[in-house]
């Protein structure tokens, strides 16, 4: 349920964001850039570590909607709870872990940042810009966990799956429904 009285129990991301044009008017490509483009992180790459920055922040709602996406996209159904678990263990590509601990770190402690974190992503065969596309994943989903924490918008699972799936079939097309 909404926090504002002034929304519907069905208020979506986009509608907060359109009664604000001023301060969002911008967002819609800001996604489509960060979750779409060009990038060596695949889109579903992508989408896992949406759900991943999600899942260590407790959002249900972007958590839902984005592990939807990445099990679209062909993602394991039961990998997030893995990776959450335990990144080492998890059944993922090798060259991928240290990305997800560098994700984790910069979500739960990101004062705690160090040139070896950094170091060990590099090790694995990731260039700069690759390490940049995870940290504006992380730094996108932190941003969106907030904006729909604090607003208390809730889609109910039903409609995460069916957003989740949306954003597989119809990417981010300038639209900030997510």
């Amino acid at each position: 349920m909404p926090l504002f009285p002034s929304f519907a129990s069905s208020t979506k991301v986009s509608e907060v964001m359109r009664a604000r044009p001023h301060k969002y008017a911008a967002w819609p490509q800001i996604a489509a850039g960060v979750m779409r483009a060009p990038s060596a992180l695949s889109p579903a790459e992508r989408e896992l570590i949406a759900a991943f920055v999600s899942g260590l922040n407790a959002c249900h709602y972007c958590l839902g909607a984005h592990l939807a996406a990445a099990e679209a996209f062909g993602v394991e159904t039961k990998l997030l709870e893995k990776l959450l678990e335990n990144v080492d263990s998890a059944p993922v590509e090798g060259r991928l872990k240290p990305l997800f601990h560098y994700v984790k770190k910069l979500t739960v402690t990101p004062s705690r940042m160090v040139q070896a974190d950094a170091d060990a992503v590099f090790a694995a065969g990731w260039d700069e810009d690759g390490l940049h596309d995870a940290i504006a994943v992380c730094c996108f989903f932190s941003f969106m966990n907030r904006m729909v924490e604090g607003h208390g918008i809730d889609l109910g699972d039903a409609g995460l799956r069916a957003l989740g799936i949306r954003l597989k079939t119809h990417g981010y097309p300038g639209t900030a429904d997510d």
